[in-house]
This record gives structure tokens, C-alpha cells and sequence, in this order.
């Protein structure tokens, strides 16, 4: 049992050792091929990346859609009030602020202090045009459908069952939240077709380059093959070759992305504060260098067997 486990272990040193041989006899073959799978690792990490910013840039902008309510200028304060009360109780709902129609005057003329023409039509007018105003927030916003359909019900009726709502904002904000989901939706599809392109690409370069490297060898696989190699042992070192590919390309991959993320950390910030890319990447580091580099391996691997398995049975 000692004696199989000691030759199991040299034969195993045998063929990394062969495996790294290869590697370096044929270094600008192996560059070429760790250069392509490094533009393709590139690109599945990027996705991470891609899909986080743009899920903070969807949060955000869910973050700021309530629904605003605006009644008409003949309802009454109590018929508002007693609408709120009622939007309160609902458990899809976070918080409802009221601003009658005195605040959104005052409000209406802060904003539009430096524009004397719309003061002054103001004046001229004589009376408050601005209804009274809700301003609701849900818990999620998922829920803004059951809210409005809520709002659109009997219970905003006034006692002469006439509508007191003049306007809701929620089906403005509901078309530029679903615009943006599918455009999110069709980033995604895009990326991954994308990735799995590049992912074909660098198979099949691996697969041509470790074919090259079997061609040069050919001479020494027939005479292993004549002295009673073990087909295992042949293959080996290939395999072997397109894992050191793969794990080579990750490397240099995660050594990019901390470059690029750490120069475009700053300037992100700019247009979406919330975000650091170059801190998300240290964040997340452990999971997207998992990613990289069990596809590095992979991408490497299938190539590898799939040459082998082309060439080696003929």
C-alpha cells in the first residue's frame, strides 16, 4: 500500500512538473492563450460589478418614488384627514405627510422666489390654486400598486360621492421604475451573452494552443506510449497545462480588477455617491476571486480534455 501511495505521489509530481515544462517551453503560445482568457475572465467579472452598480442605481431611485396625492381645491380638510388616517392603517404603508393647501403655496413661492413673472401671476390671480397634498411612502415599493388602487376606491370619495382627488403622480413614476427594470433586464441578457462569446473564444484557443503543444511532443508521446505509459499519465500534464492557463489568467485578472477599481472608485462617486466600486470589490473580493478563478480552472480544463480527446486517440 506504501509503495502505490509513494509512486502515486511521483507520478503526480512527474506530471505537474511536465505541466509547467510545457508552459514555459511554448511561452508565447501559453501568453497568447492567458492573454485571451484574461479579456474573458474580465468580462465575467465585470458582470458583478456591472449588476451591483446598476441594482444601487434602481435602489436609489426606488428609493426616492412615493406617491403624491393632490385633492382639488374644494375638498375639505377633514374628508383629507380622514384619507390619511385611512392610508395609515394599511400595512403596506410607511408614512403619509399632510400639506394643506396654505403650505404648498408657501412652498410654491419659495421655489419659484426668483421668477417674479410667476409671483406676479400669483397675484393677479387672487386665490390659492394649490390643492391640498398627501405624500406617501410604502414599505416596499412593490406595494405602491395596492396603495394606489386603494386611493382610486370609494374610500377617496367626499360625502356628495365626488372624487376629491385631482391628481396622482404614482402612474408616472410606475412607467420610468418599469423602463429602467428592463433596460436592467436586457444589460444582464446582453452581458451574459457576451461572456459565454468570449468563454467559446477562449476555449477554443486553448483547445488549438494545447493541440500545438501535443503536436511538438508527438514524438515523445509514441515513445511513452512504447515503453507502457498509462494513458493518464500522457494526459496529465495537458490538463495540467490548461489549469496553469486558467489559474494564471485569474491571477492576472484580480490584479487588474484591483487597478481599475481602485481608479474608478473616485470617480463613480461623483455621479453615484453611494457606490465605491473599489470598496465593494474589497468587500466582496473572496466571492468574485471564487468566480474568476473556478471559471479560469474550468475554461482551462475543458479545453484541455477536449484537445486531448481530439488528438490523443488517434
Amino acid at each position: 500500500m506504501t509503495n502505490k501511495t509513494e509512486m502515486f505521489k511521483v507520478k503526480l509530481k512527474r506530471i505537474i512538473r511536465t505541466g509547467f515544462f510545457n508552459f514555459w517551453r511554448n511561452g508565447t503560445v501559453s501568453l497568447a492563450s492567458v492573454l485571451v482568457m484574461t479579456v474573458t475572465l474580465l468580462v465575467v467579472g465585470s458582470l458583478s460589478f456591472f449588476n451591483a452598480i446598476l441594482d444601487t442605481s434602481l435602489a436609489e431611485l426606488q428609493n426616492k418614488i412615493d406617491i403624491n396625492v393632490t385633492f382639488v381645491t374644494t375638498a375639505e380638510e377633514a374628508d383629507i384627514l380622514n384619507i390619511k388616517h385611512s392610508l395609515e392603517s394599511l400595512p403596506e404603508v410607511l408614512l403619509v405627510t399632510y400639506t394643506s393647501r396654505e403650505e404648498a403655496l408657501e412652498a410654491f413661492k419659495v421655489r419659484h422666489a426668483s421668477d417674479q413673472s410667476i409671483l406676479a401671476a400669483l397675484e393677479e390671480l387672487g386665490e390659492n390654486p394649490l390643492g391640498a397634498t398627501l405624500n406617501i411612502k410604502a414599505r416596499d415599493p412593490s406595494q405602491y400598486g395596492s396603495v394606489a388602487e386603494f386611493l382610486e376606491g370609494d374610500d377617496t370619495l367626499s360625502s356628495g360621492s365626488v372624487s376629491i382627488i385631482d391628481r396622482i403622480n404614482y402612474f408616472q413614476n410606475k412607467t420610468a421604475i418599469d423602463r429602467l427594470t428592463k433596460i436592467i433586464n436586457s444589460a444582464d441578457t446582453l452581458g451574459l451573452a457576451l461572456s459565454a462569446f468570449l468563454i467559446i473564444v477562449s476555449v477554443l484557443i486553448a483547445f488549438n494552443t494545447i493541440r500545438l503543444t501535443i503536436y511538438i511532443v508527438r514524438e515523445e508521446i509514441s515513445v511513452m506510449r512504447l515503453v507502457g505509459a498509462s494513458t493518464s499519465y500522457i494526459q496529465g500534464p495537458f490538463i495540467i497545462l490548461g489549469i496553469i492557463y486558467g489559474l494564471t489568467a485569474a491571477v492576472v485578472t484580480l490584479l487588474a480588477f484591483l487597478i481599475i477599481t481602485y481608479c474608478l472608485g473616485s470617480i463613480m462617486g461623483s455621479f453615484l455617491p453611494s457606490f465605491n466600486l473599489f470598496s465593494y470589490y474589497l468587500r466582496n473580493f473572496l466571492e468574485i476571486a471564487f468566480i474568476i478563478i473556478v471559471s479560469g480552472t474550468l475554461v482551462g480544463t475543458v479545453s484541455s480534455l477536449l484537445a486531448i480527446r481530439k488528438y490523443l486517440k488517434i
